[in-house]
């Protein structure tokens, strides 16, 4: 077995330079992108009455030149009747442009033939090839090297004399036409170079050289139009990437464009096409339906996984993906495509970054309720339908209430309760919630101030409230928790703010910079959901924290029998204690799962077992509850109230 892996191992290297080596060609040839029709029926409409008007020319220098009327009507004839076939509406338009470059190339051998091959009527050729590098068409340029090359050899063969003015030529015709033929080969790499250039210059994103939003477009309608089979779009938007430009500067802003252009393009399988449309925002068009777009998808998402170095920084992007296919969306049409990829990644955005979502036809209506509950919500707090709920947090076995959680909730006028993960993603994407939760600190820590002075036993009640990542990037932030806890009389060892890992993580030196600074007031810092980041237990030692926080993913399965979350759990534990760290579990659901969490050293907790979040009205019985002690397993708090 070792034998065979290392036999095998060159391949990805043999693989990898045979992907450089593509890019590298196809970086210096062009595309060959066929003009819009529009702009190709325009050139091809000049283009065709100058070979019209060249014949006619053709026949009266023919008579100038002394050759008589049967002469004159060859040089008409010979050029003319591939111009006519230019005008056939009928006819592709690949084969009316063929019948055009034909009578042009036709044109400059009869003038050759005119003047019995008079070197500089051999200049012709290369002014038709000029004329002929406005189609931008491959097939025409291969056509101009192979008329040219025949008439030369099988002229220079039966008539030497028409074709070559020197006595040399005449003798080695056959070698004189290869020599002809390269010159107009050497001036073709002229025109496809310039074509290239062109093609860059009003088809390219400057910044990462991907086909741009015009080029894409065209592309996709050419899918639609070419491929019978279902034809799939990527929609591609960075997550949070204003915040890497406002922390990191543009210049790494850049640098996380340009990594992402090559990791996607990386991820795509052969066929496969990815622009940049602007800003953060690329697409990919897959050729097959939404399946194959997932698993297209999924590699671009697991690439994207790992962080980048930006001048000694680690940088980490992720992205949201919206995947719509024409069986999804209904319809072959490129700008329906689009509008269903773009909508779909929209929803992805809402469902919490970092993720891919489907296109389907109920998208529709959720995009526009969601649209209708971000306008809501903007006067949600100047109406008075938000309030804050409070999750009590326990210590020890039997449970004492030891802090709370401060957790918001809106009261829509309407819909009634809704969902934190509903409207917070909103929050976040307005800028809403830089306000909203300004006013959470200074209700909560407000609240909490009050409960320490009426509430028996809660005199060190703490407090926990979460952070957004808008507020951890403002810099203002240390001013604002200064001043809530000023206003609210309490004191900032009774402070604990959460943030989660991805947000730590997303920019590792902002954030140390913010958190040490809360921390020289006396305030905690949990770093919550840990075990869900990038690098968890490797990156712990790094961060500026007094508290982890144990997801909830991991609680769940520590009743199951050979539960891979036990060791886990415990490695973070150990982990923690060895860095001075307190840790609390979350979401403790069964009694079970309290009972492992003491043997593993886990002593704080909150969960349904002990209650869910409730007004700060109920809190008081709640406390009542909790610090009664008690041999057996506490009921219940949602019971208890």
């Amino acid at each position: 077995m070792t034998s065979s892996t290392r036999a095998a191992a060159p391949a990805p290297t043999t693989w990898s330079s045979t992907r450089r080596l593509r890019r590298l060609v196809r970086d210096w040839v062009p595309e060959g992108n066929l003009l819009d029709d529009d702009t190709w029926d325009a050139r091809h409409r000049v283009i065709t009455r100058l070979a019209l008007l060249q014949t006619i020319a053709l026949g009266v220098f023919a008579l100038a030149v002394g050759k008589g009327l049967a002469s004159a009507a060859v040089a008409v004839l010979v050029p003319g009747l591939p111009a006519l076939g230019g005008l056939l509406s009928t006819q592709h338009r690949r084969l009316r442009m063929l019948s055009v470059v034909t009578s042009l190339m036709f044109a400059s051998a009869t003038l050759v033939d005119l003047t019995d091959g008079l070197t500089e009527a051999h200049f012709h050729f290369f002014v038709m090839l000029g004329v002929v590098s406005l189609y931008q068409d491959w097939a025409a340029f291969g056509l101009c090297v192979l008329i040219t090359v025949l008439h030369h050899a099988v002229m220079g063969l039966t008539m030497p004399g028409s074709v070559f003015a020197g006595v040399q030529q005449r003798e080695h015709p056959v070698q004189w036409a290869a020599v002809h033929g390269g010159f107009i080969l050497a001036a073709s790499l002229t025109h496809i170079v310039a074509w290239r250039f062109t093609e860059r210059v009003g088809q390219r994103d400057p910044l990462t050289q991907l086909p741009n939003r015009a080029t894409f477009g065209e592309r996709v309608t050419e899918a639609l139009r070419r491929h019978d089979g279902p034809v799939s779009v990527l929609f591609i938007d960075l997550d949070n990437f204003k915040e890497i430009n406002d922390s990191h500067g543009h210049h790494v802003g850049d640098l996380a464009l340009t990594r992402t252009a090559a990791v996607i393009e990386e991820s795509l399988r052969a066929g496969d096409l990815v622009a940049r449309l602007g800003g953060d925002e690329f697409a990919v068009l897959v050729l097959g339906d939404e399946w194959a777009a997932e698993v297209v998808a999924a590699r671009i998402t697991r690439a994207l996984t790992a962080p980048f170095v930006a001048e000694g920084r680690d940088v980490f992007v992720t992205a949201s993906i919206g995947v719509a296919d024409t069986e999804l969306v209904g319809v072959r049409e490129t700008d329906e495509l689009l509008r269903g990829a773009d909508m779909a990644m929209y929803c992805a955005k809402g469902t919490g970054r970092n993720a891919v979502v489907h296109y389907s036809p109920r998208l529709d209506d959720e995009v526009r309720a969601r649209t209708a509950l971000a306008a809501d919500l903007r006067h949600a707090l100047e109406r008075g339908e938000l309030e804050v709920f409070y999750q009590p947090v326990v210590r020890g076995t039997p449970a004492v209430l030891c802090g709370v959680e401060a957790l918001l909730r809106w009261n829509h006028p309407e819909r009634g309760l809704v969902p934190p993960l509903e409207f917070v993603p909103l929050a976040e994407a307005s800028g809403d919630i830089d306000a909203i939760g300004r006013w959470v600190l200074t209700q909560a820590a407000a609240q909490v101030a009050v409960w320490h002075r009426e509430l028996p036993g809660a005199e060190d009640l703490e407090l926990a409230v979460n952070l957004s990542p808008v507020q951890l990037r403002d810099p203002g932030l240390l001013t604002i928790v200064g001043d809530a806890l000023h206003q609210a009389g309490l004191a900032p060892g009774h402070l604990i703010v959460e943030v989660t890992e991805s947000m730590l993580l997303s920019d590792l030196d902002l954030a140390r910079r913010q958190l040490d600074a809360l921390r020289t007031l006396g305030i905690q810092v949990a770093i919550d959901d840990f075990g869900t980041g990038y690098s968890s237990l490797s990156y712990l030692a790094r961060l500026p924290a007094d508290q982890v926080k144990i997801d909830k993913s991991f609680v769940r399965d520590l009743g199951e029998d050979r539960s891979p979350s036990v060791p886990l759990v415990r490695s973070i534990v150990e982990m923690a204690r060895a860095l001075g760290l307190d840790v609390q579990a979350e979401g403790v659901e069964e009694t079970v799962q309290e009972t492992i969490l003491a043997e593993l050293g886990c002593d704080r907790a909150q969960g349904y077992l002990y209650s869910r979040p409730v007004p700060a009205a109920q809190l008081a019985e709640l406390a009542a509850a909790l610090g009664a002690a008690s041999p057996t397993p506490l009921v219940r708090l949602d019971e208890a109230s």
